[in-house]
């Protein structure tokens, strides 16, 4: 209706409204030319007279009695009470005269006196969201990393175990090893044949490959070098010594030699009188047992090349081993011719001491024989070698031991050791009026049944071969009897010879002479290793150490 209005209205104009209109119409169209004109050419810039600033009022500066910032001077200066809320302090000193002694916000207990100043000119909440953010990341690779050091252990774990079980089949593949040659032995035997075989008797050798120098280390040069032991896990080769720099570490310790690169690493200072005994067991990590005069028993890590379990035993140690049933017991041998025997768990002192049934002469030879499946000798335990005889101690069930005396030559005997697999034993004899010579007898240890009815067994020692060397002991030295590198049954005898300064290696089966390893000194120890597949042979000096190659 309105449109018809005005419609109707402009049809109602006269002629002189109409030509009015075209008039402005006229000048309508001159101001669009002229805004035309001015937008073709640039404006000029405005510069405002009065500065035009809207800020927004943060919730942190106003007071929250009077909604008015706060200040930091004055009667509105910035104040705070106990719970940490912040006002103007005349608001807040008139709330609380006027009102309960409560905080505005918290309701909380409050009054006039606790009214603190705060001398801030600018409070501002600092952003720590990305150090929230980094730190719950943190928290997260934590984690990630402890479960990864679980697994680490879980892993070790097993390889423990997987090295032990590998132990125990080597074992038993040298059990079975020795009853094999045994019976080889026994079914050569014609009937009838004038050669007379003794019992425990071994097959003879018939490789022609010999050992070879190949390679000399310089331990001491002032000498007193006295032992050596070998640690198959880490093919490391460790030699007693004393100290090379005794005016800053006095006393004496081990060198150690990589075996696989065959060469010398560093020196650890352990005792501090002479070592007597160096023994590895069968444990992965690594543990030297050491024996020194200075009456103590040390167990070292050559991981880390510290001492870590110390024995005080009250008197000089002479030897020492560790038991091969159970890693967890290590035996040493005293001056007086006793038998410590320590608990790994037990770090204060003994466990048990075997007292010496005759004389009381120092235990120059210790050397545990393991349980195995052998025909001569089934039972495990510790055969201990003084200066005047041996005896076995036969383990029995609960960690007790029976003694066995062996019928060795009375007096004269300066070491025993032992070849675990076929159960024979090397006693070595120094000259008498009756023999001259050095002689290193090779002995089969046998046990036999008490009674018929007794489940007790008698253990002794049949001679079985002699080896004769030089007519000069002076020292106490000590022998190997060992397994040939061949892997045929055969077992080699190796002693050191005062006389010619050197190391005679002989064929146990036939008795015949194999090697003359030569020296520059007398040989004091005798250690047959092998890695990687090579068999090597190491004789030390009081200052040299040399290795030979089986080739």
């Amino acid at each position: 209706a309105t449109l018809s209005l005005v419609s109707t209205q402009d049809q109602a104009e006269p002629p002189q409204a109409l030509s009015q209109t075209s008039a402005e119409h006229g000048g309508h169209e001159d101001e669009e030319a002229e805004v035309q004109k001015n937008q073709r050419t640039p404006l000029k810039k405005l510069e405002p007279s009065v500065p035009i600033a809207v800020l927004d009022e943060e919730e942190g500066d106003t007071c929250a009695i009077c909604f008015e910032q706060w200040t930091n001077a004055g009667d509105h200066r910035l104040s705070a009470l106990r719970c940490g809320h912040l006002f103007g302090y005349t608001c807040i000193d008139r709330w609380l005269k006027g009102q309960a002694g409560k905080c505005p916000q918290c309701n909380k207990k409050a009054k006039r006196s606790d009214i603190v100043i705060l001398y801030a000119r600018t409070l501002k909440a600092l952003d720590t969201s990305e150090q929230e953010r980094m730190k719950s990341s943190l928290e997260k690779e934590q984690k990630l990393r402890r479960q990864a050091e679980l697994e680490s252990a879980q892993s070790r774990l097993q390889l423990q175990v997987l090295t032990d079980e590998c132990s125990k089949l080597r074992k038993q593949v040298q059990e079975l090893k020795a009853l094999v040659a045994q019976h080889n032995v026994s079914a050569s035997q014609q009937p009838g044949s004038s050669r007379t075989c003794l019992p425990g008797s071994l097959p003879s050798s018939q490789s022609q490959r010999k050992y070879h120098l190949e390679k000399v280390f310089v331990v001491s040069q002032t000498g007193n070098c006295r032992v050596m032991a070998y640690c198959d896990s880490l093919s490391c080769l460790v030699v007693s010594q004393p100290s090379p720099q005794s005016t800053f570490i006095p006393g004496c310790g081990v060198k150690m030699m990589s075996v696989a690169n065959l060469k010398s690493s560093q020196y650890i200072p352990i005792h501090s009188k002479q070592i007597r005994g160096l023994a590895f067991g069968r444990r992965a990590d690594g543990l030297l047992l050491s024996a020194a005069l200075d009456n103590t028993l040390k167990l070292t890590s050559l991981a880390t090349n510290t001492v870590v379990q110390t024995y005080n035993a009250g008197r000089p140690v002479w030897s020492c081993c560790w038991c091969l049933d159970d890693t967890n017991y290590i035996y040493a041998g005293l001056v007086n011719g006793s038998i410590m025997i320590y608990d790994l768990r037990d770090t204060n002192s003994h466990v048990q001491e075997l007292v010496p049934q005759k004389s009381r002469c120092p235990m120059v030879s210790l050397s545990y024989l393991p349980r195995m499946a052998s025909a001569s000798l089934p039972c495990g335990g510790i055969l201990a070698g003084t200066l005047e005889g041996a005896c076995f101690w036969e383990q029995k069930a609960g960690n007790s031991y029976r003694p066995h005396h062996l019928p060795l030559e009375p007096g004269g005997c300066i070491d025993i050791q032992t070849e675990i697999s076929t159960r024979h034993c090397l006693a070595t004899y120094r000259p008498s009026k009756n023999n001259p010579c050095v002689r290193c007898v090779m002995m089969q240890l046998t046990c036999s049944p008490q009674t018929e009815a007794s489940e007790d067994v008698v253990c002794s020692s049949n001679p079985v071969q002699t080896f004769s060397a030089g007519p000069t002991c002076k020292l106490l030295t000590k022998n190997a009897i060992f397994q040939s590198p061949e892997e045929d049954g055969s077992v080699f005898v190796c002693a050191g010879d005062e006389a010619s300064n050197s190391a005679l290696l002989w064929d146990a089966g036939s008795g015949s002479l194999l090697q003359k390893l030569q020296a520059d000194l007398p040989v004091l120890d005798i250690c047959p290793l092998e890695v990687n597949q090579t068999h090597l042979l190491a004789t030390l000096t009081e200052k040299t150490v040399k290795i030979y190659k089986w080739q």
